[in-house]
């Protein structure tokens, strides 16, 4: 084990510190892929989308676990519009990385072709498709589909809850659920002689992964999700002790349903560059004016501040706006430097937050494609095994 992390270990344990949750047995963790992705204007579009795809397939060669494709319909920096189209041109490029939507936003599109598109996108991958879902959050993606004074959350619960149904009926379905606007059936046009009237089955059984991003404090959604055994993301825009409040929410959720909460199922997404060197790493990541890193905080404190959200970049529920800046913003939410150094920084945020099973790697615009590639080669080859290496002591 390095030196830097051999001294955190030996810190922790003169602290008494302990880890909850912990994971009895179970000392890997994970890395996955997200990306929203996030470009700056004036790059061509068709250019985006090859780095975007470049980008998954350089982190399955490189044995990432995962990778998650965000979706935007009027966001000319987030500009893949439809993730399970974008994914669905990755499955021969790749072998072993399981692809992910984003999330697909579910208030956009009837629940029958969520079920019935990520069914045959699970077929296409052979088994490799997770089903990433939230309500759909942009405004304006809301405004143009018509949908922006309806209550999108609710859209979002009954929409999931049709899905499973789907996936867990025979035809004709017959689903009618209370309180729900999403009515299946296909009782007056079922042959099944001829095949009609059938619904899709995804290749796993009883049906593909389903994750939920979390990107609030204190999130009641993450209570329902445990309930329904859905696995959370939280968000990498969130301090440390908003992210420390996922966990109790989850495993409250599975208690409700008389089920075990497995902190394996929990994804923490953080940002993320790992340089050969400290002078790379710090400019490239935090000080330089080119900075991707400062390119994408400054997007998401933009839009934070104008939607009315900052307290999501706060210490404290009670904290001044006029205390969060972009330079706090950066300084607390991303981490950079070495490999070792990296390394130690991941376990002293997991230290705060509890044991989870995966870290997921936020990708971001290619300023400087070469270190864009190299800080996640050194993520998987040389931060990921130091980590657990530091666990399985």
């Amino acid at each position: 084990m390095n030196h830097a992390v051999r001294q955190w270990r030996n810190t922790v344990k003169r602290a008494s510190i302990c880890l909850t949750p912990t994971i009895e047995g179970e000392t890997l963790v994970r890395l996955g892929y997200f990306s929203m992705p996030l470009h700056p204007l004036g790059r061509e579009w068709a250019d985006t989308l090859r780095e975007d795809r470049d980008a998954v397939i350089h982190a399955d060669r490189l044995g990432f676990h995962d990778a998650f494709i965000g979706e935007h319909l009027t966001d000319r920096h987030e500009n893949i519009t439809n993730s399970l189209l974008f994914l669905a041109t990755l499955i021969p490029e790749t072998t072993q990385i399981r692809l992910g939507t984003g999330t697909t936003n579910l208030s956009h599109m009837h629940p029958v072709l969520v079920a019935a598109q990520s069914a045959m996108f699970d077929q296409l991958s052979g088994g490799r498709f997770i089903l990433g879902i939230s309500p759909g959050a942009l405004p304006s993606d809301a405004e143009v589909l018509g949908i922006l004074g309806e209550d999108r959350s609710k859209i979002f619960a009954e929409s999931i809850a049709v899905i499973t149904k789907i996936w867990e009926s025979e035809p004709p379905y017959n689903i009618d659920l209370p309180d729900n606007r999403f009515k299946v059936t296909t009782a007056t046009t079922i042959d099944l002689d001829l095949g009609v009237g059938v619904m899709p089955k995804p290749f796993q059984q009883p049906r593909p992964e389903i994750v939920g991003t979390v990107v609030a404090p204190f999130s009641k959604g993450v209570i329902a999700m445990g309930a329904a055994d859905f696995h959370p993301m939280s968000a990498n825009f969130l301090l440390p002790q908003w992210v420390a409040t996922h966990w109790p929410n989850y495993l409250e959720g599975k208690e409700s349903v008389g089920a075990t909460a497995n902190p394996s199922d929990w994804r923490v997404a953080r940002t993320i560059f790992v340089a050969d060197d400290e002078k790379t790493a710090e400019s490239y990541a935090k000080t330089d004016a080119n900075s991707p890193y400062r390119f994408y905080y400054s997007q998401m404190y933009k839009k934070m501040k104008k939607i009315g959200r900052l307290e999501l970049f706060k210490t404290h529920r009670d904290q001044p706006d006029d205390e969060i800046s972009l330079e706090t913003v950066i300084d607390k939410l991303v981490i950079t430097g070495t490999p070792d150094s990296v390394a130690e920084q991941i376990l002293a945020f997991r230290e705060s937050t509890g044991a989870f099973g995966e870290i997921v790697y936020a990708g971001l615009d290619w300023v400087d494609p070469s270190l864009a590639k190299r800080s996640m080669e050194l993520m998987a080859q040389k931060v990921l095994p130091t980590i657990n290496s530091a666990l399985g002591e």
